[in-house]
């Protein structure tokens, strides 16, 4: 008679029903420590977060502010008040791809595996990539904002401002949540960020961040209309220079909640029975 020789898995992740909210707090915060640590030990993966601001802000407001703020019925100055608001909506967007391609090499350097086979809230490790994420979106964006004020941006209004913030840090962590499902599926972070640039390209340049959308071809007109950043943008530039903002921040609220309630469960599940 022959024997049968089980092999056991290689990991056996906990349910995270078995484990408590109180202790899953306190995973996401040991979580969140360590991925602060690294980030220490790696100042470099900083850069975009540092720098992406500042190139971004002076390329788009010294290079288009004059032809782009002449249509607007002004200039340079005109151009910053509507231009430096829009932007919050590309900080969230580049940003949260960066949580993707993290991901995915925690994941080729085997950290994520012994991560699973520890006794430990398996959505804890996907919440503290998603709160250090939105760490460095608030820096990017206190960059933003000052290289802004810098080049002649005018904060009137500063609960506008926090209220801007907050729709792009809400909005920014829904699309997190898509990345993180390509951090865990893509083969390697090379894939995550061509596919993330291929989706991010289109839905930035064909939204209104950059310029108003009037002058647009009908049928771009009928995407950016459809397109959340366009809402975004619209909401945060009502929200700090005026303007109607109510079914713009609906818009973007309802993105965000539709976005997240999707591809969260799916991420998790991604992460739970990745082999």
């Amino acid at each position: 008679m022959s024997s049968t020789t089980l092999t056991p898995p290689l990991h056996q992740p906990v349910a995270d029903a078995r484990i408590g909210l109180r202790d899953h707090v306190r995973h996401t915060s040991a979580l969140v420590r360590r991925n602060l640590l690294w980030i220490r030990q790696d100042p470099e993966s900083m850069f975009d977060a540092v720098l992406m601001p500042i190139v971004f802000t002076l390329l788009f407001v010294y290079v288009f502010g004059g032809s782009i703020g002449q249509a607007l019925g002004g200039g340079q100055d005109q151009y910053v008040q509507y231009v430096v608001p829009g932007m919050m909506a590309m900080m969230s967007m580049n940003i949260a791809m960066a949580v993707g391609t993290g991901f995915n090499q925690d994941f080729q350097n085997g950290i994520m595996d012994r991560f699973r086979t520890l006794p430990i809230g398996q959505g804890s490790v996907l919440f503290a990539k998603i709160v250090v994420e939105l760490m460095r979106l608030l820096i990017a964006t206190t960059i933003m904002m000052i290289v802004g004020v810098l080049v002649g941006f005018d904060i009137t209004n500063w609960g506008g401002l926090l209220g801007a913030v907050g729709l792009s840090a809400l909005f920014g962590t829904s699309i997190m949540w898509i990345f993180l499902v390509l951090g865990v599926t893509m083969k390697s972070a090379q894939s995550v960020q061509a596919m993330g640039f291929l989706v991010l390209m289109p839905l930035q340049f064909g939204s209104s961040i950059f310029a108003p959308t009037q002058s647009m071809p009908g049928w771009l007109q009928g995407f950016t209309d459809y397109n959340p950043l366009s809402s975004l943008a619209d909401s945060a530039r009502g929200l700090m220079v005026g303007g109607p903002v109510a079914h713009d921040i609906w818009v973007t609220v309802g993105w965000s909640a539709v976005l997240t309630l999707t591809m969260a469960p799916i991420a998790i599940h991604k992460f739970r029975t990745k082999n």
